[in-house]
């Protein structure tokens, strides 16, 4: 696991946690965006802005509410989101992009790019 420190801006650190200095800050990245859905909620969040719980699941197709629960707070809690209740009654929340958030913007893009380069159709 990793440990997290508060840096001069209130955005907590990662500690480095591995020894190898090349390879440590893509380890940390993997660790923030790694599981299957969180790149696809963070490209949803930069492409579309701040979404509700229901726009983001027909956003992400395939995507169940229990995983999109579970992921947005896994998100939330590495402050790469921000959930906002925005009415009581009904209870409505909207989820955006922190700063931290919206600087993977690059590293999202560059997955978007390489997945099209490399990615075959199904049907060949």
């Amino acid at each position: 696991m990793t440990d997290r420190t508060e840096s001069n801006d209130g955005i907590e650190q990662l500690e480095v946690w591995c020894t190898g200095e090349e390879w440590c800050p893509v380890t940390t990245t993997a660790t923030l965006i790694g599981k299957k859905w969180h790149p696809v909620i963070v490209h949803r969040l930069l492409e579309y802005g701040p979404s509700g719980f229901n726009e983001l699941k027909e956003n992400v197709d395939g995507i169940s509410s229990k995983v999109l629960s579970d992921s947005l707070d896994d998100l939330e809690e590495n402050q790469l989101i921000n959930r906002e209740i925005v009415s009581e009654k009904p209870v409505r929340v909207q989820y955006s992009l922190t700063t931290h958030g919206q600087s993977l913007e690059p590293v999202i893009y560059a997955m978007h790019e390489w997945g099209q380069e490399h990615i075959t159709n199904i049907s060949d």
